[in-house]
């Protein structure tokens, strides 16, 4: 725990730096193309996270004191949250816009951030997934995100699992879609899965407001070891998810699946070499700007598969090196980028087409998220 103590140390002083020097935030000039996109990064030896136009120029860089993985945004009120990776114990608020110094998030005590998190529709509360790690369960974490909050914890509702990983709020603007991965973890065992043999993953549905679980959806019999990790959101307001698998490699469970309230959820495996393709791995979803395909992307096996939202019938992939964050593109397909540094525009039919070359000292995160 002191070593943690030293990074919140120096980590504030990263951000006392910025808001005395605002060159710190380095934006490009003039007015950026919407949409924008924001990812985390590491390039050189610094950690950051970057606010993109659609060409993939900089608008906004913000520091970070260790790797970030995904972000809250507030697109009505032009800000985000940035938060470190599993098991993360710093997060950073910022204005898209960079007009004031970024701030520090902290979790309670015996809390750590799990990369991700959500705004309510009103702005009010930042809503993020955490660890209770001493009591080996999953919380949402609330923070004040009113003016003048200040990111003040309130405290936390119950996920109805372990392990929760991604959260989204439904198109009601009331519920909490959260992705359980059933792995029990704690910091002092880094990534160490503690409970294999007793993984029970999970979708929660729970109340923004009241916190009550409303609505809780396991995996078949024989898919125990099948760990819900991430969510998209397509047209009609189903919940896409990926999940991936800790049993034996040589098995090749689907990986992707599809659920709509009051319904058992539904797999899709797609074609066998695209299956095989994903080394039963899943790093990200997202659904296009329509809604009508989503996008997996599995870095392990080095491609994005894209799924239509009606039928789940696999549309084709594009391979990709070290690909994970995938995120709607404004002309239809999809933005991607690598840890190799890769960023660039595909879809279904559609080659990949760089609009950066990769660099050996720039490698993009898991998520790639449009404002």
């Amino acid at each position: 725990m002191r070593s943690m103590e030293i990074d919140r140390r120096a980590f504030l002083r990263l951000l006392a730096a910025c808001g005395l020097a605002p060159a710190a935030l380095a934006r490009a000039g003039g007015a950026p193309d919407l949409p924008l996109y924001l990812a985390a990064r590491k390039r050189g030896d610094r950690y950051e996270a970057a606010v993109l136009d659609a060409r993939g120029a900089d608008r906004l860089v913000v520091p970070m004191p260790a790797r970030g993985h995904s972000f809250a945004i507030d697109p009505a009120r032009g800000r985000a949250v940035v938060f470190g990776r599993q098991a993360g114990f710093f997060a950073v608020a910022f204005e898209l816009a960079g007009g004031a110094p970024p701030q520090a998030l902290r979790p309670a005590e015996g809390r750590h951030f799990f990369g991700h998190g959500v705004y309510t529709p009103d702005g009010r509360i930042l809503a993020a997934t955490e660890n209770d790690y001493g009591a080996g369960r999953g919380v949402l974490g609330l923070y004040d995100a009113s003016p003048g909050g200040g990111y003040r914890r309130l405290g936390e509702f119950d996920c109805g699992g372990i392990g929760p990983h991604e959260v989204v709020l439904l198109r009601d603007g009331r519920t909490l879609c959260v992705a359980n991965g059933g792995i029990l973890t704690h910091p002092d065992y880094g990534k160490l899965e503690l409970n294999l043999d007793a993984m029970q993953p999970s979708l929660a549905y729970v109340d923004a407001h009241s916190g009550e679980l409303v609505e809780r959806v396991q995996l078949p019999a024989g898919l125990e070891r099948l760990s819900i990790r991430h969510l998209a959101l397509d047209a009609s307001g189903s919940v896409w998810f990926g999940c991936q698998y800790t049993g034996p490699a040589g098995d090749l469970p689907a990986l992707v699946g599809r659920h709509r309230r009051g319904h058992a959820p539904e797999l899709f495996a797609g074609p066998a070499d695209t299956l095989r393709g994903m080394r039963n791995y899943v790093g990200s979803v997202a659904a296009d700007a329509a809604g009508a395909v989503i996008a997996t992307s599995s870095p392990v096996g080095g491609q994005v598969a894209y799924w239509d939202a009606r039928s789940g019938r696999c549309l084709g992939t594009t391979a990709l090196f070290d690909g994970c964050g995938v995120a709607p593109h404004r002309a239809g397909g999809f933005l991607l980028n690598s840890g190799r540094g890769a960023l660039g525009h595909a879809g279904p039919g559609m080659p990949f087409r760089g609009m950066l070359e990769a660099s050996p000292g720039l490698a993009w995160d898991n998520h790639f998220r449009r404002v």
